[in-house]
C-alpha cells in the first residue's frame, strides 16, 4: 500500500481538490453513460429522436464539464486520480480527448 498516491488536502486548495474529486466521479459516470448510449445506438434499440436527444444531452454535459474544469483550473488529465486497485488511469481516453477534441456520438471516434 505504500505505492498509493493519496489526495493531499490543504486548507488553501480544499475547494479545488473537492471539485477535482467530484468532477472525476461525474466524468466516470458521463463516460459510462455515453458508452451505453453508443451500444444502444449500434444495436438499433433507439428511435432517431432518442438518438438525437441522447447526442444533444451528451454534448451539453461535456460542455458543462469543460466549463467546470475551467472554473477550477483543471485539465482533463487532472481527473485521472489514483483510485488504488483501479489504477491511476480511470479514463484511458481522457488525455487523447484533450488533444483530439471532444467525442460526439456518431462521429466514428471510440
Amino acid at each position: 500500500m505504500s505505492g498509493w498516491r493519496r489526495v493531499e488536502l490543504d486548507a488553501d486548495t480544499v475547494e479545488r481538490d473537492l471539485a477535482r474529486l467530484v468532477l472525476t466521479v461525474v466524468e466516470l459516470l458521463r463516460q459510462l453513460m455515453e458508452r451505453q448510449a453508443l451500444r444502444r445506438v449500434e444495436t438499433g434499440e433507439l428511435t432517431g429522436e432518442q438518438e438525437e436527444r441522447i447526442g444533444l444531452t451528451s454534448m451539453l454535459l461535456e460542455d458543462r464539464m469543460d466549463e467546470l474544469r475551467s472554473k477550477f483550473g483543471l485539465r482533463p488529465e487532472d481527473l485521472n486520480i489514483d483510485l488504488g486497485p483501479l489504477g491511476p488511469k480511470v479514463f484511458p481516453d481522457v488525455t487523447d480527448a484533450a488533444t483530439a477534441g471532444p467525442h460526439r456520438p456518431g462521429d466514428g471516434k471510440p
